[in-house]
């Protein structure tokens, strides 16, 4: 059954939201929990490939069971969003990553820490998709698209700071500390969002119908091309932007010879390219519609990647060669995320926590199947770059061809709709 009212009381009055940019800090800190479980133990990977007496690929699989976990945990966690509100949800998932990054801590093989990250995988979902959907309810149009660009602003800067943080942790402790550092992380988040986060979904606008309803509520999404289309594009975005992440460790450390805490500075570096595009795009904004603004950035990071692979199978530029194009594409994939969510999820309020649900599944899906890949092909500058750029190619013509962005009708200049400005 499905009861819905005016969105002006989407937020009770006696649990008002915080001012904006409260609400944008804690809740890309919410969203930066997946970030840091992904990136803070980076460069450790060759570290645990040795403790754990296993091979790259095997230690890279654990990533690869992180983002099934992200994957799997959205599906479940939007539609329990949508049915039981946004906060039971988001704390609960929370308990689960810090018990899962304490019991890292006495795992004695690569095949239980790969079981471990899984799980940290679907705690750390809750706070990406129960996030995504608060910004559903309380903004609409353009404001949504800004919103999201601005919590892109705060998650973003979790991988500036995670790898550097895990490179310095790694002075002083073993790999097993970083994982120590992120339930700490995570229980610090439940205190601060037990105090601060507002019910943004009143009894009166929750989805019930157990699992025959959320199966319908998926198979009317599915049901829609341009969403469906958006969901593909933001995944295969998603599953370049992973291939880097999966790859750079090996390509900075072991074909170029950087150590830990060099590897750190330089993945930070990047990250900048990719948070000031997120925050370029309101401004960008002003002037071209979210489909625009997609579209040019899924040419330009294509064509970006494009550079990168001819320079990394030539060999050309050395170090240089791999980094400047590497920045440009990351530049390109800042301003597609936060248009495409927002593209996706114009046309779904209704649903917010199983459409952001989906999306965030598919995103997470699509990389872990593709991130593996980058071991597989080698490990190195060439590998990274094609997979990379065969994300970015097959998101553009998905773009094209099945989302068609000429025919969207512009997103509403519209303003918050319950948050204090």
């Amino acid at each position: 059954m499905t009861a819905t009212q005016d969105r002006s009381t989407a937020v009770p009055e006696e649990a008002p939201p915080p001012r904006r940019a409260v609400l944008v800090l804690v809740l890309g800190a919410f969203v930066a929990v997946g970030a840091f479980t992904i990136d803070m133990y980076l460069p450790a990977l060759p570290a645990i490939a040795t403790d754990l007496r296993t091979s790259s690929p095997m230690v890279q699989l654990t990533l690869t069971g992180t983002l099934v976990g992200l994957a799997l945990g959205q599906l479940v966690i939007g539609p329990l969003s949508d049915a039981l509100g946004r906060r039971r949800p988001l704390l609960a998932g929370t308990v689960l990553h810090v018990v899962a990054s304490l019991l890292v801590l006495v795992a004695p093989t690569v095949q239980v820490l790969g079981v471990l990250r899984v799980l940290q995988g679907v705690g750390s979902a809750a706070g990406g998709v129960v996030a995504m959907a608060i910004v559903r309810d309380l903004f609409e149009g353009r404001a949504a698209a800004t919103m999201l660009s601005r919590l892109f602003l705060v998650m973003g800067a979790a991988p500036v700071l995670a790898p550097t943080v895990g490179g310095e942790l790694l002075r002083v402790t073993s790999w097993r500390g970083v994982f120590a550092a992120l339930a700490l992380y995570g229980l610090l988040l439940f205190v601060v969002g037990r105090l601060t986060v507002p019910e943004t979904l009143p009894p009166g606008r929750r989805v019930t119908g157990g699992v025959a309803g959320t199966l319908r509520t998926y198979r009317g999404l599915l049901r829609d091309r341009v969403y469906v289309g958006l969901v593909l594009v933001a995944g295969l975005t998603m599953a370049g932007l992973f291939s880097y992440v999966s790859g750079s460790s090996f390509v900075y450390q072991r074909q170029f010879g950087l150590d830990e805490q060099q590897f750190g500075v330089l993945f930070g570096a990047g990250a900048f390219f990719l948070i000031g595009a997120t925050q370029l795009n309101p401004v960008l904004l002003r002037r071209w519609s979210p489909a625009q603004v997609l579209s040019a950035a899924m040419l330009a990071g294509t064509v970006a990647a494009l550079v990168l692979l001819t320079l990394a199978a030539g060999g050309w530029g050395g170090l240089a060669g791999v980094v400047v194009p590497l920045w440009a594409v990351l530049a390109a994939v800042g301003l597609a995320l936060p248009n495409a969510p927002a593209l996706a999820l114009a046309a779904h309020g209704e649903t917010a926590g199983s459409a952001a649900a989906l999306l965030g599944a598919v995103q997470f899906g699509i990389g872990a199947a593709v991130s593996p890949l980058v071991g597989l092909l080698g490990n190195d500058a060439t590998a990274m770059a094609l997979t990379v750029g065969g994300g970015l190619l097959l998101g553009l013509l998905v773009l094209g061809t099945v989302v068609r962005p000429w025919q969207l009708p512009d997103l509403p200049d519209a303003a918050a709709v319950a948050v204090a400005h």
